[in-house]
């Protein structure tokens, strides 16, 4: 099995990070159902941005992507139906293209067999595709594939808020496809609520009209009819708060600290939330024209709702092992569906370290130590799993050997490079 070492000590100076891969997704959506071209440019292209680009493309969108350096220039040409064939759309281990291009499918009259990877065939799809089937759509699993057909119809649809945002995005970009109104009812409490509104920041920008009010039932979205999303001819994603957690956590590890540049202050993505989470723990933060800044304060276990920042939870609980005292994070249950079971794997990541954390049902008690030992841990195939692991080696008196390492390129291709440029003590 393929490792990496990562030394140990302290980290400082400047890091870049890759362009959101969820501002990434829907923009690419967003460009193919235009009637235009579109160029998006990125830095840092992840395996889940490439899986929507060759789903993309298998639904009928021409897609080019240049290169210069770490940037690239996805191209995106309109959507054209090629025949009536079943189209094959492998999306690998990518919930966000295999749920956002389900509905898509069905708007666009497309039979498709979605080819899933890793642990994406365990991850939920219900009540999405019972309401889907509602709706004109039908559905069948065998093994890995999921097969869909039959035409989305326009109408009143009704999903929890608490099981995936990514259901309520996939309607949201498929509905003002279709030639009638509809309205989406979400009931409940809306969870990883700054994804929905990220969804509706790229449909405002790409011109299509979405009224939102809250009722008694819970939040409704009305979507007309006969829309077609036209983006400016070239917009850049934003720069990735989830990537840039590991950094700025690094930073909260180093006397010296970190900086990330090319982030937003004005973005919807949740997990800028990183900042308030690392002040809370003790870190001092210093923000200026799209440089963050993050160095070690008296670091103070506390306790963490994870209910909208569920990606956060394996790097927080990382600085968590390193502060002072008990640190207890729940309403993360949904992590145990993710590409590991990020509950297990997390705890099983610093124990393997020489940390002390437990499991609750619904999360992590985890208890400070002043150093830990490093040694080996699996990434147990999760990209944050084994960023995490890279970042715990700052705080650590030995090496952290990382197994199955490259799978970081899932949302972070160039991750151990910029790690790699920062000053080690």
């Amino acid at each position: 099995m393929k490792t990496r070492v990562i030394l140990p000590g302290m980290r400082s100076g400047t890091a870049e990070v890759p362009s959101s891969k969820s501002e990434l997704h829907r923009l690419i959506i967003a460009a193919a159902l235009s009637d235009r071209e579109t160029a998006i440019v990125s830095r840092g292209l992840s395996e889940d941005a490439e899986a929507t680009v060759r789903s993309l493309r298998a639904l009928g969108s021409d897609i080019e992507i240049s290169r210069e350096g770490a940037s690239e220039t996805v191209i995106v040409k309109p959507l054209k139906k090629k025949g009536n064939d079943r189209k094959d759309l492998y999306v690998g281990e990518s919930g966000s293209t295999l749920r956002f291009l389900i509905s898509l499918a069905g708007a666009l009259k497309e039979d498709a067999v979605f080819h899933r990877a890793g642990r994406l065939s365990a991850r939920p799809l219900e009540p999405l595709l019972t309401e889907l089937a509602a709706h004109g759509m039908s559905f069948r699993e065998e093994g890995e594939a999921l097969f869909s057909s039959g035409n989305l119809s326009a109408g009143r649809f009704t999903l929890p808020g608490d099981v995936s945002s990514q259901f309520i995005t996939g309607l949201l970009l498929a509905l003002p496809v279709l030639t009638e109104d509809s309205e989406l009812l979400v009931t409940g409490r809306v969870e990883s609520e700054s994804y929905i509104t990220m969804t509706l920041d790229v449909l405002e920008r790409a011109g299509v009209r979405v009224t939102v009010s809250e009722t008694e039932c819970g939040r409704l979205f009305q979507i007309p009819g006969s829309q077609c999303p036209r983006l400016p001819g070239t917009v850049t994603a934003s720069g990735d708060w989830s990537g840039a957690a590991f950094f700025l956590a690094l930073g909260a590890l180093s006397g010296e600290g970190v900086t990330v540049e090319g982030l937003s202050a004005s973005t919807a993505q949740g997990d800028r939330e990183i900042l308030n989470l690392l002040r809370r723990f003790g870190a001092k933060v210093k923000t200026a024209d799209g440089r963050v800044t993050v160095s070690e304060g008296t670091l103070q276990g506390c306790s963490v709702d994870a209910s909208m920042i569920p990606d956060l939870v394996p790097v927080l609980a990382v600085v968590a092992a390193l502060s002072e005292g008990e640190t207890v994070i729940t309403h993360a249950e949904r992590l145990r569906l993710k590409e590991s079971d990020r509950l297990k794997t997390t705890a099983a990541l610093l124990n393997a370290l020489g940390g002390i954390a437990e499991e609750t049902p619904d999360g992590l008690k985890i208890t400070g130590v002043k150093k830990l030992k490093g040694g080996t841990v699996s990434s147990a195939g999760d990209h944050r799993i084994a960023m995490s692991a890279a970042v715990a080696a700052a705080g650590s008196e030995h090496e952290v050997i990382i197994e199955d390492p490259d799978v970081v390129k899932k949302s972070f291709p160039g991750f151990y490079e910029e790690l790699e440029k920062l000053v080690r003590k």
